[in-house]
């Protein structure tokens, strides 16, 4: 194997293919970043068993062949290179890597260990890469953490007809932000429950073409498998993600059908509001948020301990409301929040809130909304 190729394409390639590689790798090889070099040019993959990542580019290759090295050590490396045309060659069990003076030797790792990546599922339709990059970032903000209910850890993704839906919830909290987009069937209905991280990170890292495929199997080959494919820097880009297994929550039904109290504030004031009060608040104790007279109050803190109270404008209708919630899971709502007022949706105290941005002065929303549990108020 032997090939020659731009610094900077290699460099932005490599650590994009690395970038999902596990920190503790069940054996060693899953740890490697596979180099193929064809007359077609390069492509480079990881695979840990669960994602892939396949990056293509151009490269002028004078030998083709197939090696196996430490993705994370060449990402490292690729990364501090002079900016001049990397030259890369397999010697025995060796790979030589020259950038100018600078030189490096790595030791390769046996290829025939190496597991087969999975094949793309057919292609399902295309949706805009910025639009489903920020739409997921919106989507993710509730997705839960904990590995103990892996099932909270994913996004439900459901597509019916020229509508992705992104549902996600940890149990306090529930997400839904709603997109439109190009199916290639435009009847078809199809829902898949994604790992959170890896959607998130996939769908960042696919915005430098103009469109992201979605590529999922309503059954056959590549079911329990979801693939993007886009376009990088010098080639294109493609992904798989295994599915999660389990029976995502009902949770449409938790938005409320009415709002017998709805306010309007202005966003940014209210997250600075809610920073600086939150600040007396102990850990997992509430910020109280009090709905009267077009103002909004919120107060922290009680007895002896240190308080907080501050006040801003609200445009309220329907009857006074006091309630209280985990102030920064309702930053993390109100920070996916790309419109500058903000409405805050009530049934009673007791239930969740909804909030979701207003795009006009009709009220229509921006199709993201953010559901939040109440805390219990310390008396």
């Amino acid at each position: 194997m032997k090939f020659r190729v731009d610094r900077d394409v290699l460099a932005d390639a490599v650590a994009w293919a690395a970038r999902s590689l596990p920190v503790r790798p069940s054996a060693p090889v899953l740890a490697g970043l596979l180099i193929e070099a064809s007359a077609d040019g390069l492509v480079l993959s990881t695979f840990d068993y669960e994602t892939s990542a396949r990056a293509s580019l151009s490269a002028d290759v004078h030998d083709e062949g197939r090696a196996l090295v430490s993705g994370r050590l060449l990402a490292d490396i690729c990364r501090s290179l002079p900016a001049k045309p990397v030259e890369m060659v397999i010697d025995g069990n060796r790979v030589s890597l020259t950038c100018g003076s600078a030189r490096f030797s790595l030791q390769t790792m046996p290829v025939e260990d190496y597991p087969t990546i999975p094949q793309m599922p057919q292609a399902t339709g295309t949706v805009q890469s910025d639009v489903f990059a920020h739409a997921v970032a919106q989507a993710v903000t509730a997705a839960g953490r904990d590995d103990m209910l892996p099932v909270l850890t994913g996004v439900r993704l459901e597509i019916d007809g020229s509508t992705i839906s992104l549902l996600a919830t940890d149990r306090f909290r529930l997400s839904q932000r709603e997109l439109g987009w190009d199916p290639g069937t435009p009847d078809e209905s199809l829902a898949a429950l994604v790992p959170a991280k890896v959607l998130g990170d996939t769908a960042k890292s696919l915005t430098s073409g103009s469109e992201v495929t979605i590529a999922l199997s309503a059954g056959g080959t590549g079911e329990g498998l979801i693939g993007f494919e886009g376009v990088g820097p010098g080639g294109v880009r493609r992904t798989t993600t295994r599915l999660l297994d389990g029976e995502f929550p009902k949770v449409r039904s938790l938005f409320p059908a009415e709002k017998l109290t709805t306010a309007r504030v202005d966003k940014q004031a209210l997250i600075e509001s809610v920073k600086r009060v939150a600040l007396v608040a102990e850990r997992n104790t509430a910020v109280q948020l009090k709905f009267s007279d077009g103002v909004l109050t919120l107060d922290a803190g009680s007895g002896d301990e240190a308080q907080a109270s501050e006040s801003i404008q609200a445009t309220i209708e329907g009857e006074d409301i006091t309630t209280g919630f985990n102030p920064q899971f309702l930053l993390d709502g109100l920070g996916a929040i790309d419109q500058q007022v903000v409405e805050l949706a009530f049934t009673q105290a007791s239930k969740p809130v909804v909030l979701s941005g207003i795009t006009d002065d009709d009220g229509a929303d921006s199709g993201f909304r953010y559901l939040l549990m109440p805390r219990r108020l310390l008396s």
